[in-house]
């Protein structure tokens, strides 16, 4: 039998990402890819490592000056990062 109100493939993409589980790694994997666009291109050459623990973005920036500008910026660059996914993937920024 047909269906008589198909969905879209992108809704349908979208239930069954939710149904198996990938909705959050997958929204904490394009919040860490977009680190170098929100973070700006300075920041960016000077951080080596970046991943997400705990609602947690951990930041490895190389550079003492740039990590303590970062410091004083975290609570925009939170907001910054989490509308560009367009969630609430992050609470906190912690530079190692």
């Amino acid at each position: 039998m047909f269906r008589q109100h198909p969905l879209k493939v992108s809704d349908l993409m979208r239930v069954i990402i939710r149904q198996n589980g990938l909705e959050t790694p997958l929204l904490q994997r394009r919040l860490v890819d977009s680190w170098d666009a929100v973070a700006g291109e300075l920041i960016a050459k000077y951080t080596t490592e970046k991943y997400i623990r705990n609602q947690d973005l951990c930041v490895h920036i190389e550079n003492p000056a740039l990590r303590s500008e970062v410091s004083m910026m975290k609570t925009e660059l939170i907001r910054k990062l989490n509308n560009a996914v367009g969630s609430q993937v992050i609470r906190e920024i912690r530079l190692i």
